[in-house]
């Protein structure tokens, strides 16, 4: 008896989905900072074993859409609702309300199976643990809840036990030796917005799109040309920054991860243009994968 179906985490934004999904997967595909919105996109990855295949689902944050691309990333969280054969909500320990109350009530009717994971129990006593327990088996009481440490992988394990004991009986829908569904350039717009999450404040993360113009494997190195797109001429100065020593430090950082990634020699160059509306821009939104084309 075989068993596969579609595992999908929604939750609010830095509750820890994206860390529970690099654990979960053992690979790192989903980008971690602690910044809001750090995910944009819905990245599926796969993990098999004779009788099994877990398809895990990381989406975006739950956020209130200020523009097009916001509401191309709800209807993914929205998507994973719906399609799931297991659903994963996660909140954290300090959490004292759902994001979302129409995705909550979402959640409470569903009749997919719900595993609710409370995370960073870490950072919690004992006694409130035991209080929010509570709280959340009964405010979802169609769920079975896990306090779980997804950074230290605590009771990650019991919840894959859970997991694998909802799934549908089903033949596997990936080969088993696939890891996620995105292409190889997916995953290097993914390095580099990382490392401009972590370099640079205020809205200039949130402002920048990246695109790879060009991607050549070569024998011993894969060469890589990427543009990260800002909304005004003022963040593309600041990308570059003084002598363009930010711009290099993104691009060193990001290439000594993609050569981690791909397990062989990466040479990037990276460029910046001003593209003042691709936020709002269906066409772009299409082409950068925010929404279905």
């Amino acid at each position: 008896m075989h068993k596969a179906g579609f595992v999908n985490i929604i939750g609010a934004p830095n509750v820890g989905k994206s860390t529970l999904m690099n654990v979960l997967v053992g690979e790192r595909l989903s980008i971690i900072t602690s910044k809001a919105q750090t995910t944009r996109h819905r990245i599926l990855g796969m993990v098999n074993d004779e009788d099994s295949q877990m398809v895990f689902s990381d989406t975006p944050g739950i956020i209130d859409p200020a523009y097009k691309m916001h509401e191309g990333m709800m209807t993914f969280v929205n998507m994973a609702i719906s399609d799931a054969d297991v659903l994963l909500v996660m909140v954290e320990a300090q959490e004292k309300e759902f994001k979302d109350p129409k995705i909550l009530e979402k959640v409470q009717k569903t009749d997919t199976p719900v595993i609710l994971i409370i995370n960073k129990i870490d950072e919690i006593e004992q006694e409130f643990l035991e209080e929010k327990v509570k709280f959340w088996s009964d405010k979802v009481p169609n769920a079975k809840v896990f306090p779980v440490s997804a950074l230290h992988k605590f009771n990650v394990d019991q919840v894959v036990m859970e997991i694998k004991a909802a799934l549908p009986e089903s033949p596997p829908y990936y080969d088993k030796d696939t890891l996620t569904d995105k292409p190889e350039k997916f995953f290097v717009c993914e390095i580099i917005r990382e490392k401009i999450l972590m370099n640079y404040k205020k809205e200039i993360p949130y402002s920048c799109e990246v695109e790879v113009e060009s991607f050549k494997e070569e024998e011993k190195i894969i060469r890589i040309r990427a543009v990260i797109m800002v909304i005004r001429d003022s963040q593309k100065g600041i990308i570059i920054g003084h002598q363009g020593k930010p711009l290099k430090k993104v691009g060193t950082q990001a290439r000594i991860d993609m050569e981690k990634f791909f397990d062989k020699k990466v040479f990037l160059e990276l460029y910046v243009k001003v593209n003042k509306d691709w936020r709002n821009n269906e066409a772009q939104l299409k082409r950068f994968g925010y929404l279905n084309k």
